[in-house]
């Protein structure tokens, strides 16, 4: 039988405690604008090129907090993007500029997400 399974990844489920808080966060972060729908009061379905994201609430827990990061998002310019989140009070920077190539930062609800230079 012909694996019908596909090497590729359709989308990142993120656990958060608070949908709405977390769709304003991430639109913030990522410069996207606010104007998709919640579905069912617990999934907002981030407006991603390539690989998307889904905050979902349902499945939040302090025990699926991720203290390693899940993701990375691509940036150009590592420090560019560096400076720009650390000039936004929302953020929480966890990391400095690693090897010139990453850092990482955390969500409102702890989740570590990566910076990364593509």
């Amino acid at each position: 039988m012909k694996n019908p399974i596909k090497n590729e990844i359709g989308t990142v489920f993120i656990p958060v405690s608070d949908i709405e808080k977390a769709r304003d966060w991430y639109c913030d972060v990522l410069g996207l604008p606010l104007d998709g729908e919640i579905f069912h009061g617990h999934i907002y379905v981030l407006p991603m090129k390539g690989t998307g994201i889904v905050l979902d609430s349902k499945i939040y827990s302090d025990e699926r907090v991720s203290t390693v990061p899940m993701l990375h998002f691509n940036t150009d310019n590592i420090e560019e993007a560096f400076h720009y989140l650390k000039g936004k009070q929302q953020v929480e920077i966890v990391t400095d500029i690693q090897h010139g190539h990453y850092f990482n930062i955390k969500d409102p609800d702890g989740n570590t997400l990566m910076i990364c230079k593509c």
